[in-house]
């Protein structure tokens, strides 16, 4: 029998908006007998070059959130789970993990299309050992035995000055572990990824880790192969699934002053999310864009289509016509502890694909041989209180004129701006790190 290929189009796609609970959602319908699923993330750090561009990789803002598991050779990711992390090095990542019921934990490969720049295929292996997950916005488990001193002072909402009724703040000091561990968490979903363990296949692994690259694309045809995989295993992506760009952020001005943030719409973005912090002495200082008070720690993952309309309903996300967004002045002024940090997120779209289709009669047994899900997104950092010209200026172009602060600087503890003039903003502290801020208020 000649095998079917599939398309990815609004039928399909209305089809298998609930695929992650099937068996809930259907009178008569089983879980897909092999199950695929596929994260794309591209993330970068905003005013520098990709880090895989590096001499050495760029091995110390490697490990800055979630790029510590470069790849020994090719700068890849070695292990599976970073699409969801803020992983800048490697630049582009994608994660694959294969469920067969039928043969579970059996190799398998995913014949790819020559955009993707990986080679004709890419081994699916089991993993050696289940990768530990820690859910966005989790307090550590190493932390949560000891008593956080210190408190969170939370500022929202985009705008040149701070709003009455702010900051919103958290004695972390007098709270209970449930009470600090909420407060961390804040608003989060449940991950409805798959909690990959011995009887998964997954990309990538000990044996292949190339990442994409610069040009790569996934748009294409796509087929997954192994023992009891269905012969009809092949499906297409297309634009709306592919990779997303980097974000080209442009920051301007000084912690003192009320911070500017602007971008280039992002393609195939749903919604923009912008949170930065700092530390100042044992406080920790919070600013999200949303409009409702949170940690937002727990935003910075994959989110599905419902989630996103919701949220911007509720204005915890930007709309994606959004192109800036201020951050109130001083509210970062007396951290000399740290230079602030700042995160964006650009929340692209989920796809699925489901074979075969659900039937027209809802009272018809469904029993489908085989799912894909397909989630993208893209974030940057960038570190606050100098100059980020972004793509649109590259490193080290002139800040535009009337705009405050300096010419580019990483902010990597210097004290000089770019061309090594001395910088009038004074000695950059430290560069955040949220594990560091954690270690800090755990007095770790």
């Amino acid at each position: 029998m000649t095998s079917l290929r599939f398309v990815l189009t609004p039928a399909c796609l209305a089809v298998g908006l609930s695929i992650a609970s099937l068996g809930a959602q259907a009178q008569n319908t089983k879980t897909p007998k092999v199950q695929l699923w596929m994260d794309l993330s591209t993330g970068t750090m905003a005013g520098m070059p990709e880090m895989d561009s590096l001499p050495g990789g760029g091995g110390m803002l490697g490990g800055l959130m979630g790029g510590g598991a470069q790849g020994r050779a090719g700068n890849g990711n070695t292990a599976y789970g970073h699409a969801r992390a803020m992983s800048v090095m490697p630049p582009r990542v994608i994660d694959i993990a294969l469920h067969n019921s039928l043969r579970p934990g059996v190799e398998a490969s995913q014949a790819i299309p020559p955009g993707m720049r990986m080679g004709e295929s890419l081994p699916l292996i089991p993993p050696r050992a289940q990768p530990t997950q820690t859910e966005p916005g989790d307090v550590p488990q190493e932390y949560q035995q000891h008593q956080p001193k210190g408190r969170i002072l939370l500022y929202w909402g985009c705008g040149s000055a701070v709003r009455a009724g702010q900051p919103r703040v958290i004695d972390l000091a007098r709270a209970k572990p449930a009470d600090y561990a909420q407060a961390f968490a804040g608003r989060a979903v449940p991950d409805r990824g798959p909690r990959v363990g011995p009887a998964y296949a997954l990309y990538p692994n000990e044996r292949n880790q190339v990442s994409l690259s610069r040009d790569s694309s996934v748009v294409g045809d796509h087929q997954v192969r192994g023992d009891g995989v269905p012969a009809s295993m092949k499906f297409t992506l297309g634009a709306a699934q592919d990779l997303m760009p980097a974000i080209d952020l442009r920051t301007t001005g000084k912690p003192q002053d009320s911070m500017g943030t602007s971008w280039q719409p992002v393609r195939n973005a749903r919604a923009y999310y912008l949170h930065a912090m700092s530390q100042n002495g044992d406080d920790l200082i919070m600013w999200s864009s949303a409009e409702t008070p949170d940690t937002g720690m727990g935003l910075f993952d994959y989110l599905s289509p419902a989630t996103i309309d919701r949220w911007l309903k509720e204005r915890v996300l930007l709309q994606p016509e959004t192109t800036q967004c201020a951050i109130p002045q001083g509210i970062f002024a007396g951290g000399r502890d740290a230079t602030p940090m700042l995160r964006m997120m650009a929340y692209g779209g989920e796809s699925h694909i489901v074979y075969p289709p659900r039937p027209a009669d809802p009272k018809a047994a469904w029993e489908p041989e085989w799912s894909v899900r397909v989630r993208v997104k893209s974030h940057t950092m960038a570190m606050l209180g100098e100059e980020m010209q972004g793509q649109r200026g590259g490193m080290g172009a002139a800040a535009p004129a009337g705009a405050g602060g300096g010419a580019y600087s990483s902010g990597m503890g210097s004290g000089q701006a770019a061309g090594g003039a001395p910088s009038d903003a004074g000695t950059p502290g430290e560069v955040v790190n949220p594990v560091n801020l954690l270690r800090g208020l755990f007095g770790r």
